[in-house]
């Protein structure tokens, strides 16, 4: 059984008699900010009514983190709400793979012209063939950074890929649920505020960053004329009060903030290279919060297993086109769970 997404304790916990350790989610080790459980219980009662329709005091929460304006924030209930709006404005739709799944199986289900063009061999987006491949009136979707690779585009890569797009009157779309997780080389906020967000859409979410996968908050930042017709498209009430009142709340936790980006950068860089030192694997050494690893000599079901038996779920990436059954992806977590994953590394490439 192929893993489409990762997470699903259920499933694989009754392989293991006791709590499994997660490294198939990539949740902020950290957990949710401080504070929010006793912002939340003092907010009970608003769960008795309905959310704001227009949902004002998120969108300025929102608006404020990403320092854009009110009316170019987009709310959704989940990352992947936002994306399937944005697949009504469309009829094609290029996708580079290996890449999220939801990008290719939404595009599927709404019945949309499908272009998929491979990455190349490193990992990266083929600039040559995306310029022979990108059609006219196109959506161009782009993980940045992107799953399962944690690879994010550079700057002027980026700018060159948003004017292709333009001068084909098509749309780039930023899936960025991993953002914050990364180096503050550039912010694509800020990069296409020049542009004034025309024919591009950046999505965000609370799910990874913020550790709350289960609140279901997505948000996008567009240009207001598309605001306007994604709002005719988006369901009303679609974001739940406990979402809302999240994000009234996380938006503004600087400390929070930095602290997260030390802890994944630190340990992020401590996990790479262990694992690197270990024979029989590849590291994709990516920008955020987890890795990606080839196995040389190995197939995925054999580390799944052996994993499973000690503890450990982590995620296989056969479900990812173009990756075969070879791969693997683990989360960047606290050190101690770090040290229990490379030990048990070390232990399947030593007795196999």
């Amino acid at each position: 059984m192929k893993m489409r997404h990762g997470g699903d304790i259920t499933t694989y916990s009754k392989l293991y008699q006791n709590e499994l350790i997660d490294f198939s989610s990539n949740i902020n080790p950290l957990g949710y900010p401080k504070g929010l459980k006793e912002f939340w219980k003092k907010h009970m009662n608003e769960g008795i009514k309905y959310p704001d329709i227009k949902y004002r005091k998120l969108k300025s929460h929102i608006a404020h983190y990403l320092h854009c304006n009110e009316d170019e924030v987009l709310v959704g209930n989940g990352a992947m709400e936002i994306l399937d709006a944005v697949y009504n404005l469309c009829q094609n739709v290029e996708i580079c793979y290996p890449s999220f799944g939801e990008y290719l199986d939404r595009a599927k289900i709404r019945k949309l012209n499908v272009t998929s063009i491979p990455l190349k061999d490193d990992l990266t987006v083929d600039m040559k063939l995306l310029d022979e491949t990108l059609q006219e009136n196109t959506i161009f979707i782009l993980g940045n950074p992107n799953n399962p690779t944690g690879y994010r585009l550079e700057k002027d890569k980026l700018l060159k890929i948003y004017q292709m797009v333009r001068e084909r009157e098509g749309l780039l779309v930023l899936d960025e649920v991993f953002f914050e997780f990364c180096d503050y080389d550039y912010d694509s906020i800020e990069l296409f505020r020049a542009y004034e967000f025309e024919r591009v859409v950046i999505i965000r979410a609370a799910t990874k960053y913020f550790a709350l996968p289960g609140v279901r908050l997505g948000y996008a930042c567009t240009n207001k004329r598309l605001i306007e017709e994604l709002n005719k498209i988006i369901l009303p009430w679609n974001v739940n009060i406990f979402a809302d009142l999240a994000g009234q709340y996380i938006f503004n936790q600087e400390v929070y903030m930095e602290d997260s980006k030390k802890w994944i950068r630190s340990e992020r860089e401590y996990v790479t290279t262990e694992l690197e030192k270990l024979p029989g694997i590849k590291v994709y050494p990516g920008d955020c919060n987890f890795l990606l690893i080839q196995l040389q000599n190995h197939l995925e079901e054999e580390v799944l297993t052996f994993f499973l038996e000690r503890g450990i779920l982590i995620r296989t990436c056969s479900s990812f086109q173009g990756l075969g059954n070879n791969h693997i992806r683990i989360a960047i977590k606290g050190r101690d769970d770090n040290n229990k994953l490379l030990e048990v590394f070390r232990e399947f490439l030593q007795e196999n």
